[in-house]
């Protein structure tokens, strides 16, 4: 798929504001208003519709084939690897996380019109062979999202110091092929292999039991601090890896919902084979061997420096 766009607006329409960064931190998550210029906004629709276009082995049909979450889209449009390379996205992670910043993986997720699935409260962080705490998405869409429907975090939950078991997997308590690759893991070599780019789907990996449920916040909202927004192209929303959100949904909208977020990691992380691993590492990785406790920036030509604060 290429691109024949030319040169584009490389610096935000605006500067990430002290106020913005300070809600971020103690939040978890903050939504960065009209900041992206509207030359990435069309080319990131471009990106995405292309994407759409062309499922592969990890695309997966969720919610009845309502939503569609595909891994690693940019590896297949050259609008969205433009998005991640050269747009402001990266400086405007990095001025949040007050970090350089490396881009790690992205996701394209795809909403048909109609009755909208909600999606489950989850965390990012038990579905990556990833630990440290300088994680941070960047969700973006060409199309605006009303608050019924939009992503929401609990407020804080970030700094939990909880690791929660993830939604998908096996279980390895009733799948005898499921409890022998998760007993069987080791520190020698990641759960999921190269091999797996070739049959991926989230039944790949083992649901990691030793780690506690995700609590049931939809049962008990009044007891959790619930943020979210109306979102309109242009803004950035920004969410550490580790803070527990959802989507809103059980609603109908007219409207199909495109959206691309972008997993960058800071100075801190590192790697870690999680016997419990979802999501395959970025397919580059797999030629280092890294090994529980490697920085992701020990490997530079799979994880560049996208954004430095020194400049």
């Amino acid at each position: 798929m290429t691109s024949n766009v030319g040169p584009m607006p490389a610096t935000a329409l605006r500067m990430v504001t002290d106020e913005e960064i300070a809600s971020f931190h103690r939040d978890g998550a903050v939504l960065i208003k009209q900041v992206l210029p509207a030359e990435w906004v069309q080319l990131a629709a471009a990106g995405l519709d292309a994407a759409i276009a062309e499922p592969d082995v990890m695309s997966a049909e969720l919610a009845n084939g309502t939503l569609r979450v595909d891994q690693f889209p940019a590896a297949k449009s050259n609008q969205l690897r433009r998005l991640v390379d050269e747009s402001p996205i990266a400086e405007i992670v990095g001025r949040a996380l007050q970090s350089p910043v490396t881009f790690y993986m992205d996701q394209m997720f795809h909403k048909l019109p109609g009755l909208v699935a909600p999606t489950p409260w989850h965390q990012d962080t038990c579905y990556y062979n990833l630990d440290g705490h300088d994680l941070i998405r960047a969700w973006v869409s060409p199309d605006p999202v009303a608050r019924n429907v939009s992503l929401e975090v609990v407020r804080g939950s970030h700094l939990w110091n909880a690791t929660y078991a993830p939604l998908a997997g096996r279980n390895a308590a009733t799948n005898e092929s499921a409890r022998d690759q998760f007993e069987s893991a080791t520190d020698d070599a990641p759960v999921l292999g190269r091999d797996v780019y070739q049959t991926w789907s989230y039944a790949s990996g083992v649901r990691d039991q030793s780690l506690p449920p995700v609590p049931d916040i939809d049962a008990n909202r009044d007891s959790f601090d619930i943020i979210g927004w109306e979102y309109e192209p242009g803004d950035v929303i920004l969410f550490h890896g580790h803070v527990l959100h959802s989507a809103l949904g059980d609603v109908v909208s007219e409207r199909t919902r495109r959206a691309h977020a972008s997993l960058w990691a800071g100075r801190d992380v590192c790697y870690l084979h999680r016997a419990g691993q979802i999501i395959p590492d970025p397919i580059g990785l797999y030629d280092h061997e890294p090994k529980t406790g490697q920085p992701l920036m020990d490997f530079p030509d799979v994880f560049p420096i996208a954004w430095d604060p020194a400049g």
